[in-house]
């Protein structure tokens, strides 16, 4: 069986890696420790196809440690006992380097069976996983390691292996591959910078290509059959879908109507309308609140009107409501005021409440006040009339600061006039 182009074309040296110049570029942290000598372990951090297995296959063939391999999607308690029982033997006299793919699936009994291990240095480990490790990766295994992430490859660096992925194929083949730049930036630009789906992509683009006297022609035709949708790169419960929430947040909370349609759409085409549905009702009152307060009722009107719709129609209320949010004026006292009278809330004891804000109760005998004596405003001018409503612990705190904008300062005008007509 022939191996995949992928591993084929998988770079020998850390020269040929393509991308991550951020640590691995002469100088940088992580090329640095390579070419020390001395491995300390390592917790690699990044999406899949960007080089993370291949930079630990270099460091491993160049140590001259016995290399050990274990993937956390099927490694158990005994295959891990099984390299620790190797520990000490000629075999491993250099010491052992555990690769540790996935880590993110390995329960936190089997992540707390090596920390003995890795501590004493008897077992280095090289850990890879695509979720963010603090999250993903027991405290104490992060806590021994170094985390260096990894990121996704540009377009542009990954020309040159998609070169090379296509003289790698004709040489095999003993045919030409007639492959023109066009096609080759559309490969790089629709693989969400990983390197391996590229890879695959021109594998496949090959094989789906017009042959003819000895050479291949891949078209634009068959190309963009493979990379309609390569470029999505998307995880429902992982790092990217909450890194594209987050991005479509900010970008409607920075009147960016253009980024937060992109991030919208991205959440579309991967199918995931609930949660764009729900990011959408908290940005209406998160962000625009009170400076434009019908947002909430018309966004939930655009997500009732989504939802019954269904893709690919719910795309149209939805874009709507997203223009509304990210042109409309932005205020955050809402938000701010409900979690400073949480914070308060947190800090106090139990509180009472003023004895006039009370249902009403019979008074017992040697009651110090006697009667509720609560005003009720709608028998005063312009209902209104000053009285305290705070708990006596928090008399006078200020949680609500009106915002700058037309609707919270209009707000704040009448409530001034009330407050000089008590003068």
């Amino acid at each position: 069986m022939s191996a995949p182009l992928a591993d084929k074309i998988r770079p020998k040296s850390l020269a040929d890696v393509v991308g991550q110049e951020h640590i691995l570029a002469p100088g940088k942290p992580l090329r640095r420790i390579i070419e020390s000598g001395t491995v300390p372990n390592m917790i690699f951090y990044g999406p899949s196809g960007v080089g993370k297995t291949t930079v630990a296959r270099i460091i491993a063939e160049n140590c001259g440690m016995s290399l050990y391999r274990l993937n956390g999607t099927n490694a158990s308690i005994s295959d891990i006992k099984d390299v620790v029982a190797d520990i000490g033997t000629f075999g491993s006299e250099n010491g052992i380097l555990l690769y540790l793919d996935e880590i993110q699936y390995l329960n936190k009994k089997q992540q707390q069976s090596l920390l003995e291990y890795i501590e004493n240095g008897d077992i280095t480990m090289i850990a890879s996983t695509t979720e963010n490790p603090y999250f993903a990766v027991y405290n104490a295994v992060i806590s021994r390691s170094t985390v260096f992430e990894f990121k996704p490859v540009s377009a542009e660096q990954l020309v040159p292996a998609i070169r090379r992925a296509f003289a790698i194929i004709s040489e095999e083949n003993s045919c030409e591959i007639i492959a023109d730049d066009d096609i080759i930036k559309t490969i790089a630009y629709n693989c969400g910078g990983d390197v391996r789906k590229a890879m695959n992509t021109a594998e496949l683009a090959v094989l789906c290509g017009e042959a003819s006297d000895g050479k291949i022609t891949v078209t634009a035709d068959s190309l963009s059959i493979l990379a309609q949708r390569s470029n999505m790169r998307y995880d429902r419960d992982g790092d990217q879908h909450y890194d594209i929430l987050s991005a479509f947040h900010k970008s409607v909370r920075g009147s960016d109507e253009n980024a937060a349609l992109h991030y919208a759409a991205r959440l579309l085409e991967a199918g995931d309308i609930i949660s764009l549905c729900r990011r959408m009702l908290c940005i209406a009152s998160e962000d625009i609140g009170l400076a434009y307060p019908m947002a909430v009722p018309i966004v939930k009107a655009c997500v009732d009107s989504a939802l019954q719709l269904g893709l690919p129609e719910a795309r149209l209320p939805i874009a709507e409501a997203i223009i509304l949010m990210a042109t409309a004026p932005k205020s955050n006292s809402a938000y701010m005021a409900i979690n400073a009278a949480i914070a308060d809330l947190r800090n106090c004891d139990a509180l009472d409440f003023p004895r006039h804000l009370q249902n009403v109760h019979l008074d017992g005998k040697g009651a110090e006040v006697v009667g509720q004596h609560y005003k009720y405003p709608h028998d005063y001018p312009n209902h209104y009339v000053r009285q305290q409503y705070l708990p006596d612990a928090l008399a006078g705190h200020v949680y609500y600061e009106f915002g700058d904008n037309k609707q919270e300062q209009s707000a704040k005008q009448y409530r001034q006039k009330l407050l000089e007509s008590l003068k």
